[in-house]
């Protein structure tokens, strides 16, 4: 994917603020991508941009980490080295989710499930979404095509697919992992085994967004 013409996260806001007022009921924003790319990021600063433009509290996240499989389940089914990879959340719920937020009248709260990096676990209703109208989902495997994951797109609005260069997410990653607690060499196994072959995975995925958008030193770019 490469860089085109530069955008703003301001311009991104008004972009979705305009769909938004296309639609009766709410509004519900997917951003895609490899592990690393920087979704939840562009996801927090795309929240309060769009609350600048409107002058008023209108949008909400609900990230799809929150749907990450307890570490009890996944240890018990094997799976706890593969954490982060498709089968290892549950996706069935998460398009549940979604759909609540679509059906459910504004005002009327939908809690959704947070994930903390601190624990390693999923907080069931770590956030409330009520009267906001516009949510801002993101998490890797929005648009691919596979299984229960392949419900998520319908459920959407938009769905955008951010990326940024190889060494700039393997570095992000590296990080995370260290922060998490794992040594070094566990980290970059971490990173190699697990985190590049989603970023594999769903690299092709990009093809379905309604968006591209290329990140480099904090700036945005349309691809």
């Amino acid at each position: 994917m490469t860089e085109n013409s530069e955008t703003s996260v301001e311009v991104l806001a008004e972009r979705v603020l305009a769909r938004a007022e296309q639609r009766t009921g709410r509004y519900l924003l997917g951003i895609a991508g490899p592990p690393g790319a920087g979704k939840s990021t562009l996801a927090a600063a795309l929240r309060a941009a769009v609350d600048v433009v409107a002058g008023s509290r209108v949008a909400e996240l609900a990230p799809m980490d929150g749907y990450h499989l307890p570490n009890a389940q996944l240890r018990a089914l094997g799976r706890l080295a593969g954490k982060g990879e498709p089968d290892t959340f549950d996706a069935t719920g998460f398009v549940d989710g979604l759909n609540r937020l679509r059906r459910t009248p504004l005002g009327e709260p939908v809690p959704w499930p947070t994930f903390d990096r601190a624990t390693d676990e999923p907080t069931p209703g770590g956030i409330v979404v009520t009267d906001q109208r516009i949510v801002i989902t993101e998490g890797n495997y929005l648009l691919l095509d596979d299984g229960p994951w392949s419900k998520v797109r319908p459920q959407l609005d938009e769905c955008w697919y951010l990326t940024a260069d190889r060494h700039t997410r393997i570095e992000r990653l590296l990080h995370r992992h260290l922060r998490g607690g794992r040594d070094h060499s566990a980290a970059q196994a971490k990173v190699h085994d697990s985190d590049m072959a989603n970023a594999d995975l769903v690299g092709p995925t990009a093809r379905h967004a309604d968006l591209l958008l290329y990140e480099r030193n904090s700036r945005y770019y349309l691809s």
